[in-house]
């Protein structure tokens, strides 16, 4: 069995305009783009030199929203899928073979959208490693519900406080008119400075999803990217 079955694998923004979103990347965290090796269609986003994320124009094209989307990866994608249906998650696309893998797209019972990848991973990358998000956290309406899905899909422990390099927080509102208040995988990356990166989103089309007080000086804040894809930004 892969040892890092269950883990994170590797995020990506799902996007129908590539440029508009490498430039709004490219300003706001200093990313630089290049060509995937998995399919045509898929951009690798780096920061020095090191993959940080992935941008898809592929997925937008099968009238899924913009947005990030955690991958986590699994031994079989066919038997991952059934088991999120039969915990009660939903299966909007796959498993389908993509480059040298399968893949799944869906999300949970409450409604957080996720990945499954069955494949090689990059083996540098890892949630809070290097030039990879610094965490990766769950918010959901339900954490008992939640809990008992990702321990039957991904084999996670039933304890939060174990999860393989993410978090999980209550609160969440279905249908809540915040997207940032629905039930997510909330990515976050590493900024130096968010409220000069805050500026800069600002400049090039996206949104801070916070107070309206002034975000300059803040530890961590919240983007919506042009086409409303949330991302959270928080200081090393």
């Amino acid at each position: 069995m892969n040892e890092r079955s269950g883990t994170a694998c590797w995020v990506s923004v799902t996007t129908d305009d590539r440029h508009a979103t490498e430039e709004f990347y490219g300003a706001v965290l200093g990313w630089s783009f290049e060509g995937g090796s998995l399919a045509p269609e898929a951009r690798v986003a780096t920061a020095a030199g090191q993959p940080v994320a992935g941008l898809n124009e592929a997925a937008a094209a099968r009238g899924l929203p913009a947005r990030w989307t955690v991958f986590f990866l699994v031994e079989d994608a066919d038997r991952a899928a059934e088991l999120m249906s039969e915990r009660g998650g939903t299966v909007a696309v796959g498993p389908v073979d993509f480059g040298n893998g399968r893949t799944v797209l869906g999300s949970d019972p409450c409604g957080a959208a996720f990945g499954l990848w069955q494949g090689l991973a990059p083996p540098e990358w890892s949630v809070g490693a290097g030039e990879a998000p610094a965490e990766l956290c769950l918010r959901t309406a339900d954490p008992g519900t939640a809990l008992d899905f990702y321990s039957a899909v991904l084999g996670w422990p039933r304890e939060p406080e174990r999860w393989p390099h993410a978090c999980l927080r209550a609160g969440a509102s279905p249908g809540d008119p915040d997207p940032s208040a629905r039930p997510r995988w909330v990515v976050t990356f590493r900024a130096a400075d968010p409220g000069e990166a805050a500026a800069a989103a600002k400049r090039h089309g996206g949104t801070v999803l916070a107070p309206s007080e002034d975000v300059e000086g803040a530890s961590r804040i919240t983007l919506s990217d042009p086409h409303g894809a949330l991302c959270t930004l928080a200081r090393p």
